[in-house]
Parts: C-alpha cells; sequence; structure tokens
C-alpha cells in the first residue's frame, strides 16, 4: 500500500472482511485491534520443515469459525520467532510470517505470527504494526469496506487460484538410483523439502485416534504428499506402510490397491479384462490336467508363459512348440510356481510401446525393442528405445488403463497387433531414465505438477448457506 500523503485513507472497522492469497485464503473475518501491537492468524499443526539456514513452517486454518470441515493447508518463509504477549497475559513464542493482506482491492504487506486461536470468535487479529498511517479506524463500526463471502470456499476456483505453496514431500525407496535423486532434484528446484526414506526402515503404530509412522526411532512428521517407488520384493510390507499414510490422510501419488493389483499379474489382468480393455489372451488353472486347455486358450504355441510376480522381464518365457509349452508349464508346476499363459503376438515383432501416463495425459512414449535374438524388450535386458508418435486409440488405452488401477504415475506397455493396441502391463514405479532420455522431456517436473495440483484444498461443502454477516 502507498504511504504517500496524497493517496486516500482507508478506514476500517473494528471488523473486516479481508483475504490472505499468498497464503490461498481468498476470505476471512479479522478483528482490527490497535490495542495490539502485533496481528495473529489462527493456525493449527504448525511444523517447521527445510533446511536450517532457510526455515519453513507449515501450518493448516479454518478460515470460517465453526466450520471444522474446511482446513486450508498453508505454508511460508520464517521471517522471525518471537515472544507474544496475549490478551489473557500469557507469553509465548511464535513463528511470524510475511505475507500481503488485502482490503477493498488494495494490498500491501505485513508480518503476522501463527498461534493457535481456538475458541476466540475471530481467526484472525490486525494489530498496529499492520495498519500504517494510510489506515485509520472506527473503533464503533463494523465492515465499512465491501463485503467478501465465504461461499468462495465452496466454488471450484479455490482449487485452480490456490497459491503454489512450498511442501514436504517423502520419496519411499531403498535405492539411490536415477529416479529417485531425479525426484528429489526437480522437487528441491521448486523450493519443496523432499526427504528419501527407506521403506523397510519405517514402522507403524495402528490405532483408532492417532496413527503414526515412525522411522529410525522417531515419529515421522506431516508430508503433503508421499512417491511410492516400491520394490518388487517387499510390496506387501511397502503397501502397508502406504496404507498408513493413506490413513493420515496423506496425499499419495499411487495407492496401495492399485500397486498391490499391478503387481500380481493374475489380478491385473482381471482388472485390465473387467474393464474391457485390450490385452492378449490369458489363461490361468491350478490342475497340471488343464495344461491342453490352456495352450488352446491362448491360440496354441508359440505362447508366453509368466510367473505371477515376475518383474524387468524376469520369469517370462517363450515356447515356440506346443511340446516346448507343455515342459515349461510342467517345470513351473514342480516348482510349485504361480503362473499364467499368454497368445504370443507375432506381429508385434519383439517390439513394445511404454507410454508414461501422469494424471490423465500420455506425457511421453517410447518403442522398445529386444536384444538380438531376445522377444523381451525389457531395457535392463539390454533392449533399445526409440521416441515414438503413438496413435489417439493407443494414448486412451494407456490412460483408460492406469485408471482402472487408480494410479496417478504409471508405465503402460502395449503391444501392436493387427486386432488394435493391447496392454501387457501396467507399473506402478516406472523408471525415469530410460523414457526422459528417450523422449527427452521432464518427467520428473511433471510428477510434481501433479502433486502441486492435487495437494490444493478441494471445495467445501457448506452445511448451510454461507451469509456475510454474523
Amino acid at each position: 500500500m502507498s504511504t504517500d500523503d496524497t493517496s486516500p485513507k482507508l478506514t476500517l472497522g473494528w471488523e473486516e472482511w479481508v483475504s490472505l492469497p499468498g497464503l490461498g485464503l481468498p476470505a476471512m473475518k479479522a478483528k482490527v485491534d490497535t490495542g495490539a501491537r502485533t496481528s495473529s492468524l489462527h493456525a493449527t499443526e504448525i511444523e517447521t520443515f527445510g533446511p536450517a539456514a532457510a526455515p519453513k513452517v507449515r501450518f493448516t486454518v479454518h478460515p470460517i469459525p465453526g466450520e471444522e470441515g474446511l482446513l486450508i493447508p498453508c505454508s511460508a518463509q520464517i521471517v522471525d520467532r518471537r515472544e507474544v504477549i496475549s490478551s489473557n497475559g500469557e507469553s509465548e513464542m511464535r513463528y511470524v510470517i510475511a505475507t500481503d493482506l488485502s482490503v477493498a482491492g488494495q494490498s500491501w504487506p505485513i508480518e503476522i505470527t501463527l498461534t493457535d486461536r481456538r475458541g476466540m470468535a475471530s481467526h484472525m487479529l490486525l494489530g498496529r504494526q499492520a495498519l500504517g498511517e494510510q489506515i485509520a479506524v472506527n473503533p464503533s463500526e463494523r465492515f465499512c469496506q465491501p463485503e467478501l463471502d465465504y461461499s468462495v470456499y465452496a466454488s471450484t476456483k479455490i482449487r485452480k487460484t490456490a497459491p503454489k505453496r512450498v511442501l514436504r514431500i517423502a520419496v519411499l525407496s531403498r535405492e539411490d538410483n536415477y529416479s529417485t535423486r531425479r525426484l528429489v532434484e526437480e522437487g528441491e528446484k521448486r523450493g519443496h523439502t523432499v526427504e528419501v526414506i527407506d521403506t523397510t526402515r519405517c514402522y507403524m503404530d495402528i490405532n483408532a485416534l492417532a496413527p503414526e509412522v515412525h522411522y529410525d526411532g522417531k515419529r515421522l512428521p506431516r508430508y503433503d504428499a508421499v512417491i511410492p517407488r516400491i520394490g518388487a520384493s517387499i510390496t506387501q510390507y511397502g503397501t502397508a506402510l502406504l496404507r498408513q499414510f493413506e490413513t493420515l490422510g496423506t496425499f499419495c501419488v499411487n495407492g496401495s490397491a492399485g500397486i498391490t493389483a499391478s503387481r500380481d499379474k493374475l489380478h491385473a489382468h482381471q482388472v485390465l479384462a473387467r474393464q474391457k480393455i485390450g490385452m492378449p489372451a490369458t489363461a490361468f488353472a491350478a490342475s497340471p490336467k488343464d495344461t491342453k486347455n490352456l495352450i488352446d486358450i491362448v491360440g496354441g504355441a508359440p505362447l508366453i508363459v509368466k510367473l505371477l510376480e515376475s518383474t524387468q522381464g524376469k520369469g517370462v518365457v517363450l515356447a515356440e512348440t506346443k511340446k516346448a509349452a507343455e515342459s515349461v508349464i510342467t517345470a513351473f508346476r514342480g516348482l510349485k510356481a504361480n503362473f499364467l499363459v499368454q497368445q504370443f503376438v507375432k506381429e508385434a515383432g519383439g517390439e513394445d510401446i511404454r507410454c508414461l501416463v501422469v494424471g490423465s495425459k500420455v506425457v511421453a512414449a517410447m518403442k522398445r525393442s529386444g536384444a538380438e535374438g531376445d522377444f523381451r524388450s525389457n531395457l535392463h535386458l539390454g533392449g533399445s528405445a526409440v521416441a515414438v508418435r503413438i496413435s489417439k486409440e493407443e494414448r486412451a488405452t494407456a490412460v483408460k488403463a492406469a485408471k482402472a488401477f487408480g494410479l496417478n504415475v504409471a508405465g503402460v506397455d502395449l503391444l501392436r497387433s493387427e486386432t488394435g493396441p493391447k496392454v501387457l502391463e501396467v507399473n506402478s514405479s516406472p523408471g525415469l531414465e530410460g523414457i526422459e532420455r528417450t523422449s527427452k522431456k521432464n518427467i520428473a517436473a511433471l510428477i510434481h505438477d501433479e502433486i502441486e495440483t492435487n495437494v490444493r484444498p478441494a471445495p467445501l461443502r457448506l452445511r448451510r448457506p454461507a451469509t456475510s454477516r454474523g
């Protein structure tokens, strides 16, 4: 706000409608108190994070008194920590942040302290430090300036207009690999704090009132988002941990149910079949008496035999003749291994398409070819990849497959067949190295875009019509 002596004074009553756009609070009632030096905001779940040289604070705000259904998550840089004496004479150390205050179309920077004002009629107090010389206060009036309305919190616009705030993000990973490093790097570029958590070193306090996640003997802080990079060998424990974060209300980029279903090939193909998504003919049986029928269901040899929990092309065998197929199936049964039998799509020529889905879009695609003499196209097994343009049908199939598992980030592997795209697999922890280098796209940044979009507050369903007074 200008301090020019010629600019008109803004007159405030003892209570006014204000907004704090930098915190994502478009409408709040504030008590204007010239007897108080410091301004304060009702904040709960106050927690510091970030580097010691530039600490930040996260907190939640109930902007509507008595409306506990609305919680706005906020974060800001800490500018100070100071002792404040409240109206009841008690001394309290509070974090101080800086943000812009807007009243009647005019904005100016203020400092505000964070404190729990539960039980008080006003969730925000404006002290004299925030008023300046160009503001007059009429203590006998209220709402001298145009009134706002709490209904703004019930609008879908609140998700679109909420400011991008600094976040605390956990990457669940046991490996210091390319994907993990890229997710940390891109998050920190945006000012977020990104912490890599070893999944197996976490343990859970499971109770109805205060569930927690502990790590190396300490309770983990509240995270805005979790990016699961759970290895196949620890799927059961990793998804159990993810369920704990879901219980805490943390946004998980991929949910536990989707990861569990995608890791079991039988379950995954049943999910795809239920959604009528194209895939190679697939058969499964427990009895050795059904071997011939299994082979017939998928159209005979050549065919593929897959272990149900195989990854990166391991446990996948091509049987080129009926006799070879019977031998492989007998061998797998002898090992008491769970497997399925699948049609071999000859026209694919040992190539598949990896579509990387983020949100509801295919953001990159590459064609993978197997090493010479190998029908498997996995890059881990020596395959090669090139960027590829995909058809509208292939794009729609990939998005539908990721959506079938409820995954926000997925690598969907397709085969190009004479009857359209066939989904081979939906990977819930797709590697980023091959797809980023092949497509030249910043996939890690797109994943953080998805996180930032999802952690914004959702519109509130008001229990009663919002009123501007009272």
